[in-house]
């Protein structure tokens, strides 16, 4: 099946600037009708020159950008953004201070009866029908980001693009709108893409995630992928918590590391560096603070040396017998005091191992 969206080698420099060099770099992903997809890395990566390139904002340096199997940008073509159907949700929301909330979804609209009727169906699938005679100033940053929504999805675009609309509010509301957000744009049958540097933000909304680094995109999956397969170190470090512990290769699907011999196959050997997984290849184990178990009766001990309230669970910090520490999500009533020598045991459901770094000796004492 066609995809609605299809980027293909995309090239991108900014003119003037020293060297111009590039912000996007031979990225390529394809995005199915109805699917809410995401960019996610941190700042400078190039994720917003990617969607400024898909609204046609910017024109690519190579590649082309296809929407429904048409050439929309290329480095010979260009077609204004006016005319390709996307629809845009920005950080400040744009809103026209001088109009309603049901004048700003409306803007643009030249039939009145149409306007009406399309205002009112937005209006209800967004929670936002009692404030459509008020004017922004007098809505909530939430209620706001309502009514850009409404506003973007108001004349039926073929791709909604999001670019980090909730970095100006407040954590618990922004945690909250992700969730409503992503039920309104699936229950509209919109196709999304979402900008964003937090990862939380990524998870709640997006059925695709692809991981951007210095303008190259080093995986495009789900979220669970991304956190429990990594392509690489860098999607490894930037995706959830977690820890590296040196590891020995016994064979093609046993790596011992500190804590005992995790049995499973060892993805791709290549990242290690050493020809079939032969016996004695060093690795570095990537264990998650889910990977680590507290449990009383487990003959390994660790000492707590750092822990994080979060309500229903504590993030511990633990060292372990040689200096190094892993993390362990625990439920919050094992409430264990700094110093303290507490179980723990592994639940490794698969191994995720890359090749070893240079890094300083584990802590002593």
């Amino acid at each position: 099946m066609q995809p609605l969206l299809d980027i293909q080698d995309l090239h991108h420099a900014y003119q003037g600037k020293l060297g111009d060099p590039e912000a996007v770099r031979g990225l390529s992903f394809a995005l199915a009708r109805g699917v809410i997809g995401c960019l996610l890395g941190p700042s400078g990566c190039g994720k917003t020159t990617v969607l400024r390139c898909i609204a046609g904002f910017e024109t690519p340096s190579a590649g082309r950008i296809l929407l429904n199997g048409v050439v929309v940008s290329s480095a010979q073509t260009s077609l204004p953004p006016e005319k390709r159907r996307v629809g845009m949700v920005f950080q400040e929301h744009a809103l026209f201070p001088h109009l309603t909330a049901a004048s700003n979804i409306g803007f643009g609209f030249s039939n009145k009866k149409e306007t009406q009727s399309r205002v009112q169906e937005l209006a209800t699938l967004t929670g936002i029908a009692d404030l459509l005679q008020k004017y922004p100033h007098e809505l909530s940053g939430g209620q706001q980001q309502r009514v850009a929504l409404a506003r973007a999805l108001a004349p039926r675009p073929e791709l909604l693009l999001l670019d980090e609309p909730f970095s100006n509010l407040d954590t618990g509301l922004r945690e909250r709108l992700s969730h409503e957000l992503r039920d309104i744009i699936k229950a509209s049958g919109a196709t999304a893409i979402l900008v964003t540097h937090d990862q939380y933000e990524a998870f709640a909304m997006a059925d695709e995630i692809g991981v951007l680094h210095q303008g190259r995109l080093e995986q495009w999956d789900t979220a669970y992928n991304l956190y429990h397969r990594p392509a690489n170190r860098f999607v490894a470090d930037f995706v959830g918590q977690g820890v590296f512990l040196p590891g020995k290769v016994l064979s093609p699907k046993q790596v011992e590391i500190e804590l005992g011999v995790l049995d499973g196959a060892i993805p791709g050997a290549c990242q290690i560096g050493c020809d079939a997984c032969g016996k004695g290849c060093l690795a570095d184990v990537l264990l998650r603070p889910d990977d680590v178990i507290h449990d009383d009766s487990a003959p390994t001990q660790a000492e707590v040396v750092h822990k994080a309230f979060r309500g229903a669970e504590i993030l511990y910090t633990l060292k372990l017998e040689s200096g190094r520490q892993v993390l362990a999500l625990v439920p919050s009533h094992h409430n264990h005091a700094l110093g303290e020598r507490i179980g723990i045991r592994l639940d490794v459901d698969h191994v995720v191992a890359f090749a070893p770094q240079a890094r300083p000796p584990a802590p002593q004492g």
